[in-house]
């Protein structure tokens, strides 16, 4: 091998360059954001109750969003029973965005840190910020 040391070389500075992101990042944690949930239309409500509870729709509001979409899209369904038996409109925009309407703070600071893009806003219109 008359060229091994360049191809030893070669494979170190490859193995640098590869693996870089990764030491790089070393100790560096993103903060997971927290949701604002002080928009002015939530600060009125004298009960301040999600459709479930925050444990609940932190972990499954894609999963009930999906559900609600099939349900009332699908199968004409606009009515949702809570597990506490409380009744809701089914509606992205005049349920969840009538409270969560600070979607910059609310929504995409969570789906960025996760690294997801929902397709919510392919058929609904995103909320412009909060009204005043």
């Amino acid at each position: 091998m008359y060229n091994g040391g360049k191809i030893l070389f070669g494979i170190l500075i490859f193995l640098a360059l590869v693996t870089f992101p990764f030491y790089n990042d070393i100790g560096k944690a993103n903060v997971r954001p927290e949701p604002k949930i002080n928009t002015p239309e939530i600060q009125k409500l004298s009960e301040k109750q999600c459709v479930e509870s925050q444990a609940f729709m932190k972990a499954n509001h894609m999963t009930l969003l999906n559900e609600w979409r099939d349900s009332a899209v699908r199968g004409g369904n606009r009515t949702y029973v809570a597990s506490d038996g409380k009744k809701y409109t089914i509606s992205l925009q005049n349920t969840c965005l009538r409270c969560h309407s600070n979607k910059k703070e609310f929504c995409d600071t969570c789906h960025s840190y996760a690294g997801v893009n929902p397709y919510c806003w392919d058929c609904h219109i995103a909320p412009k910020g909060a009204k005043k």
